[in-house]
């Protein structure tokens, strides 16, 4: 099962390349330098964990990044379609590895469970 979660988020980040690339007007080279960007939500972890993880989750919930994809397409606003673009893509890509949204008692526990050394 897990390697066709896996693969369905593989899919999912396939998706956002394809919309970023037909759908957008930026140069190409955009979608890969920003793709990290929603990384800076782990900042919150320097405040506490419950924060982190509040931060963290928000920048990683696909939820989020699709309202935000379909609001810059409802108002024609394509950077708020890049922004949702790549926080669905950088959620993807995390699914992809095995992380997941955060719990707030520690960064390593995930919604897909525990992260780093067993």
């Amino acid at each position: 099962m897990k390697s066709l979660l896996r693969l369905e988020e593989a899919a999912m980040f396939g998706l956002a390349v394809f919309l970023f690339y037909t759908g957008l007007n930026f140069p190409g080279w955009l979608f890969w330098a920003l793709l990290l960007a929603p990384d800076i939500g782990m900042l919150g972890y320097l405040v506490n964990t419950k924060t982190g993880a509040f931060t963290y989750n928000l920048l990683h919930h696909k939820a989020v990044a699709i309202i935000i994809y379909c609001l810059g397409l409802y108002y024609g606003e394509q950077v708020w379609q890049l922004t949702g673009l790549i926080l669905f893509a950088h959620s993807s890509l995390d699914r992809v590895m095995g992380y997941g949204l955060k719990y707030a008692d520690s960064f390593a526990h995930t919604h897909l469970g525990m992260i780093g050394k067993k």
